[in-house]
């Protein structure tokens, strides 16, 4: 599904609006916040690092220079290789954002590329120049979606991950049955593969499906159905004769009833 942004109504708010007219509203995560989550993770790099100096220190009795270059090599894999690989594996956050709620994403509210995780990670080393991420902080300051240099050049925004109480299930959805509950195995893979954000997705187009005109309210659960295929296959006599609208229905059930969400 390809969404149009548009300027956030608010300061600290990112607003994307897909042209089936439904919109999304997040909030964006503020310095303070993101500082904390970066002195979390280099306090991660440091105790890694100071494990592999001791190592590094056992080589340098053999070989000096070898050493040298095994500590320099180390220090910009991890220090670099760090955020990447858990960006990439935790969809947007490191340790320190998982503590803090924030992720990063695309400022199109997409899952993002590996290749804008590296090159928001790589341009770390201009957003940290002269000292204490002062280009960096400078660039969010005067930007109106809070992006670093990094972010601005792979397309990328920060946010924060709100708590959402969610509506009264029984009443949303009426029908007793969910053919997918015959398929425990499946329906829990379904929970692991499904992102919080992909399930707040899911779960706002039902809420306000009532709201749009019937083609875009077909061709958007249509869209939603299709990804929520894309993660888990259920049988066919799962899904014989089950609609979009259906299937999105079930899936959402069993993310947030089954999954406590």
């Amino acid at each position: 599904m390809k969404n149009e942004l548009t300027d956030a109504s608010q300061a600290g708010k990112l607003t994307i609006y897909t042209p089936e007219g439904v919109f999304f509203s997040m909030d964006l995560a503020g310095p303070v916040t993101r500082c904390m989550a970066l002195a979390l993770d280099m306090a991660v790099v440091y105790a890694t690092m100071s494990v592999l100096v001791k190592i590094t220190k056992l080589i340098g009795l053999v070989n000096v220079d070898i050493a040298t270059a095994i500590s320099m090599a180390a220090y910009f894999a991890v220090s670099v290789g760090y955020q990447i690989a858990t960006e990439w594996f935790w969809r947007g956050q490191t340790i320190g954002k998982r503590v803090f709620r924030i992720r990063v994403m695309d400022v199109n509210g997409l899952r993002m590329r590996f290749s804008q995780i590296v090159i928001r990670n790589l341009l770390r080393a201009v957003d940290i120049l002269p000292l204490f991420y002062m280009v960096g902080g400078l660039a969010s300051a005067i930007n109106g979606k809070s992006q670093r240099l990094g972010d601005i050049a792979a397309n990328t925004v920060v946010t924060r991950i709100s708590d959402v109480c969610a509506p009264d299930l029984e009443k949303l959805f009426p029908d007793k049955y969910n053919s997918f509950r015959e398929w425990p195995h499946l329906a829990a893979r379904l929970r692991q593969r499904v992102s919080p954000q992909e399930a707040s997705v899911a779960m706002r187009a039902l809420l306000r499906r009532d709201l749009l005109e019937s083609e875009a309210r077909l061709d958007l659960l249509k869209k939603i159905a299709d990804h929520l295929r894309s993660k888990v296959s259920f049988p066919q006599e799962a899904v014989d004769g089950v609609s979009d609208e259906k299937y999105v229905r079930n899936a959402v059930e069993i993310l947030y009833r089954d999954g406590g969400r």
